[in-house]
């Protein structure tokens, strides 16, 4: 069983700064990529980025210039969001993808002054 553990999520003022984490555990084959999708309310769930294996990393047009993905390790994910705006606000779910699809439970990022 593969488990995402998320941490980092929280709130902050437009113009802040978070970072997210998530952290795979489990019995993985393959990790093909993994990333960050939000959902905010009322609103179907987005992707926000992902990275490779490789290390390609792909961005919604969204937070392009200001989000950063990142890789500490084949099984651990970072999300590094600056320059946060109020539409950034949403919860924010890991995702990772092999020969199967998991996800995290979700972690809420509040941005508002």
């Amino acid at each position: 069983q593969v488990q995402l553990v998320e941490s980092g999520g929280g709130s902050a003022q437009p113009g802040g700064s978070l970072r997210l984490s998530c952290a795979a555990s489990g019995t993985i084959f393959r990790i093909n990529a993994m990333g960050w999708y939000r959902q905010a309310p009322g609103k179907q769930r987005e992707l926000v980025a992902t990275i490779t294996s490789f290390n390609s990393s792909n961005y919604a047009d969204s937070v392009k210039g200001r989000f950063t993905i990142s890789r500490d390790n084949a099984a651990t994910v970072r999300l590094q969001m600056n320059s946060l705006k109020p539409e950034d606000t949403a919860v924010y779910y890991c995702q990772l993808s092999g020969p199967d699809v998991y996800w995290g439970q979700g972690t809420q990022v509040t941005v508002s002054s």
